[in-house]
């Protein structure tokens, strides 16, 4: 999956630091990166020799191996980068190297977070980085803001040497998938299952058990997968016009293959194999 970038190693660890050198400056306008592509695949970003750009309008993200990773969070910025061009965060997923797919989402991610937190909800006074952890604090009332991360599952559901794929009705993504859906206030992994199986495909569960999970930097969801019996009548019904298609797979007639990158596909890969 695109966290799974060993033996390179990922260190979130908050550090107030500036850059220098060869570390990354990560650049987004909100919608796209500047990075680059090489002939043979590779992704690279640019350093902080790269382009002119003041220490203090960046924010350190997180290091790679050995090397430190800033942000320029200056949407202004528009800088001169002879070889790098501005690419869309869907030009990541399955991109080469991994670790440097994984990195870049993950600091778009944290970019979202701080230009979207830019003033206290609560007062409306200028937020203000803390110190010592990765959070925004208002200096006014003291709120205290931190990154958006939101509670997703991801679903197959089985039924004996089956299992239910889906396609959305309204999103760019046309491929199978799984029954998915955000976690609402008050309930457990288990209770969003039987809703979200009960909302998208009007069926009963049992016997539900947790798989894995995945961060998800694309949309700011930590993802846990599941597995799940399906109860009574299998018969799909789509009830909320969220999917256009919902159609029972045996393991022989699964028309996708594991990607290597999303949860839902390593779902999808391990029941073929009947693990």
């Amino acid at each position: 999956m695109v966290q799974d970038i060993a033996p390179h190693r990922f260190d979130n660890s908050f550090a107030d630091l500036l850059p220098t050198g060869t570390d990354i400056v990560f650049v987004t306008d909100g919608q796209r990166m500047l990075a680059r592509i090489s002939e043979d695949g590779q992704l690279s970003f640019p350093d902080y020799r790269d382009f002119a750009v003041k220490p203090e309008v960046t924010r350190y993200l997180f290091k790679l191996d050995d090397r430190r990773w800033f942000a320029a969070l200056d949407a202004e910025i528009q800088p001169e980068c002879p070889g790098y061009e501005w690419l869309h965060a869907g030009k990541l997923r399955g991109a080469m190297p991994p670790e440097y797919a994984f990195a870049g989402v993950t600091a778009m991610q944290l970019v979202r977070w701080y230009r979207a937190n830019v003033y206290c909800g609560h007062c409306g006074n200028k937020l203000v980085p803390d110190g010592k952890e990765r959070m925004l604090r208002c200096p006014s009332c003291g709120n205290m803001v931190y990154p958006k991360i939101s509670p997703c599952v991801i679903v197959g559901i089985t039924d004996g040497d089956k299992i239910l794929l889906t396609k959305y009705a309204r999103s760019r993504y046309t491929h199978y998938a799984l029954v998915a859906g955000f976690c609402e206030i008050g309930e457990s992994f288990e209770e969003t299952v039987r809703r979200e199986v009960r909302e998208e495909v009007g069926l009963e569960v049992d016997n539900i058990r947790y798989w894995g999970s995945q961060p998800w930097s694309f949309s700011d969801t930590l993802l846990a997968g599941f597995y799940c019996d399906v109860k009574g009548d299998p018969t799909p019904r789509l009830n909320d016009g969220e999917l256009r298609e919902a159609t029972w797979f045996s393991r022989d007639e699964i028309p996708v293959q594991d990607d290597g990158v999303s949860l839902t596909r390593a779902l999808i890969a391990a029941f073929q194999r009947g693990n």
